[in-house]
């Protein structure tokens, strides 16, 4: 019996930036169904460039990128778009709506009656630890940070896209609330079971949020793994990255 298709498969992928030069360099990666990637490496390394590609914002230059096995120059754009979620470090939150509004953008912009998507807004926002009935009329600008990243990752799923990209989602929040939010994501993904290719640039949270963690170095994978087998990697690409984890397993010991 054959293997499952990937989810999102990246084929000898090249993406240059002008004289500056190639981003990624031959670029092969397959990501399976419900699986949750986590990719880190250094600034510049292509994380946020490989999310672009996924979402079809850019092409690459050759090589081919497959979305459920469609390549994304086959894709009606606006069609690709809506299979996908986003969660942002900035969470891009309009703040004239309140949540309600916000979580329901999508699934408006689809043309859902006005009941299916009131009661869309209160799975996720449930879903997200935020009852509708004390949050969903609240102004975006009332909330604190955490709170409004939980809105951010709500609206990411109330269309109920397969797949969701965050781009450091958890990176402005203090260590408490990202740790929190952390545990949520992993509850969240435990019931959901959706395609997540998380960007950060923090090992630990790659650790804590991945199936598998993949390292960019120079626009290639260095390698990908389990957390817990990519934490005896010897390569040197790998190594520096892993440094603070290994401190902290010290100081604690």
């Amino acid at each position: 019996m054959s293997a499952p298709a990937p989810a999102i498969a990246l084929r000898d992928v090249f993406v240059s930036r002008g004289a500056a030069g190639p981003v990624l360099r031959g670029l092969s990666l397959d990501i399976s169904a419900g699986e949750t990637l986590a990719l880190v490496g250094r600034s510049g390394a292509g994380k946020s460039t490989l999310l672009k590609l996924i979402n079809g914002l850019i092409l690459p230059e050759s090589g081919d990128v497959l979305v459920e096995g469609r390549d994304t120059r086959g894709w009606n754009a606006f069609a690709l778009r809506r299979r996908i979620g986003y969660v942002l470090q900035e969470i891009g939150l309009f703040p004239h709506m309140d949540v309600a509004r916000n979580v329901g953008l999508v699934p408006s912009l689809l043309k859902w009656d006005a009941a299916r998507i009131a009661a869309r807004v209160a799975e996720v926002l449930a879903l997200v630890g935020l009852p509708a009935e004390r949050y969903a009329h609240r102004p975006v600008r009332e909330l604190s940070g955490g709170q409004r990243q939980r809105v951010g990752v709500a609206r990411a799923l109330a269309a109920d896209p397969p797949v969701l990209l965050m781009d450091e989602p958890f990176g402005a929040l203090d260590p408490v609330t990202r740790a929190e939010l952390h545990r949520e994501f992993r509850r969240i993904q435990s019931a959901l079971r959706k395609t997540v290719v998380i960007v950060t640039h923090d090992m630990a949270e790659a650790f804590a949020l991945g199936t598998r963690v993949g390292v960019l170095d120079g626009g290639v994978i260095a390698e990908i793994d389990e957390p817990r087998r990519l934490a005896r990697s010897s390569d040197p690409r790998v190594r520096p990255l892993l440094v603070p984890l290994l401190e902290a397993r010290e100081v604690l010991s």
